[in-house]
């Protein structure tokens, strides 16, 4: 766990296409100062309006976290921020020249290697937590989800699809940098044929293909090279859950335990949440204390311990 607040070393650049939109979008990026937070600005709009990544911000959810003020938008935010969080990243300034975030290769993989190429640079100010005191919990036509207090950041998510390949699927992990990268950023954001073609039927989903989904088929996968895990499905709903919890606006110190839950799903979860002020906090942790290093003299005068083989 970090305790004081990073930011990306350098400027990282990429483009891609807009899943939905099917736009080309050039992406940057930039390091920020302490307590600036995750800001998107449209660069391709007069006065370059800005977007703070905070809850409050989310203007839809029906198939992608879309953040939005006085009219302009920012959409398909979950992949890179999920990538910040994951990365203990608190500070960036996010550039776009249209509304949306690529989609690249459909999981975060592509962002995490973007930063890690600049490097991430350690800030003077602290980390300031959103601890979970009480739990909080919603439940809702076959769906869940509940956040309870953790000393670290943690999801259990299950899910379960009435189609063989999928069928029911759990995984649960402490999310951290080290085991964001190996474990989650690669699942890729998954669906079915059918619903790819209504999609397009209604103008969505212009820039989706197996290059950046995993697309099933009744009991086939149509992706050449399969999955890249086992349960690729469950992980990439990690992920997602990483990103619109990042929305919080500071790193989490509490265990999410969510069923067949999503976009929207979260975001309810998130508005109970900020509604029961009672069940959270936010401080500064201290860091572990440690010890300091023995002096030569400590080294003379400390008896020996006795080894056994």
């Amino acid at each position: 766990m970090h305790h004081h607040q990073r930011t990306v070393a350098g400027e990282a650049t990429c483009s891609g296409t807009g899943v939905h939109s099917g736009r080309t979008v050039n992406l940057t990026i930039k390091p920020a100062p302490p307590n600036h937070g995750i800001k998107f600005i449209r660069t391709d709009l007069t006065n370059a309006p800005c977007i703070p990544a905070l809850f409050k911000m989310v203007t839809d959810t029906t198939s992608a976290t879309v953040l939005g003020i006085d009219g302009v938008i920012v959409s398909t935010v979950e992949h890179l921020l999920a990538t910040l969080a994951g990365l203990s990243i608190d500070n960036a300034l996010i550039e776009i020249d249209a509304y949306e975030i690529p989609i690249l290769d459909g999981s975060a993989f592509s962002f995490v290697d973007l930063i890690n190429r600049v490097g991430i640079k350690q800030q003077e100010a602290q980390r300031c937590f959103f601890i979970i005191k009480k739990p909080v919990a919603l439940e809702e036509n076959g769906k869940s989800a509940a956040i309870y207090p953790d000393d670290a950041f943690r999801i259990s998510y299950s899910i379960e699809y009435d189609n063989e390949l999928i069928g029911k699927q759990e995984y649960s992990l402490e999310i951290n940098e080290d085991s964001f990268g190996k474990e989650i950023s690669r699942a890729r954001t998954f669906g079915f044929y059918n619903e790819y073609q209504m999609l397009k039927s209604y103008g969505l989903a212009r820039g989706g293909s197996l290059d950046n989904a995993v697309v099933i088929d009744g009991e086939a996968i149509l992706n050449k090279d399969g999955l890249r895990y086992p349960d690729e499905f469950v992980r990439h709903k990690i992920l997602d859950c990483v990103g619109d919890f990042s929305l919080l606006g500071m790193p989490v110190m509490g265990h999410i335990v969510a069923s067949k839950s999503g976009h929207l799903f979260n975001h309810k979860l998130l508005k109970k949440l900020f509604a029961s002020r009672d069940c959270w906090e936010t401080a500064f942790p201290a860091p572990p204390a440690s010890k300091p290093p023995m002096q030569d003299e400590d080294r003379s005068t400390r008896p020996l311990k006795s080894l056994a083989f």
